[in-house]
């Protein structure tokens, strides 16, 4: 199952049935039932889904569907021992 499958579903686990095809755009002001404890919710089905921890300052950064997929991919990228480009520098 791809990586989009996958946060698709643990979307509509988290958010409901009615969550559409996810955008990185989406996020607490375009998903209906996104509030605090399903914020908590969905950093937990994350954790487990794709074997990850993030602590309390990468959480509270997690709000938008762009933003978890860019940290799940910088995550997948450091566990192979690939680092990531400097966003400022691009080295």
């Amino acid at each position: 199952m791809t990586v989009d499958r996958r946060l698709q579903a643990i979307f509509e686990a988290v958010f409901g049935p009615g969550v559409s095809e996810l955008s990185d755009r989406d996020s607490p002001s375009t998903i209906k039932r996104w509030d605090s404890l399903n914020h908590v919710h969905l950093i937990l089905a994350l954790e487990a889904e794709f074997g990850v921890q993030f602590d309390a300052g990468e959480i509270a950064d997690l709000v938008s569907v762009g933003t978890i997929r860019q940290r799940l991919s910088a995550v997948s990228r450091e566990a192979v021992g690939v680092r990531a480009p400097d966003p400022y520098t691009g080295d």
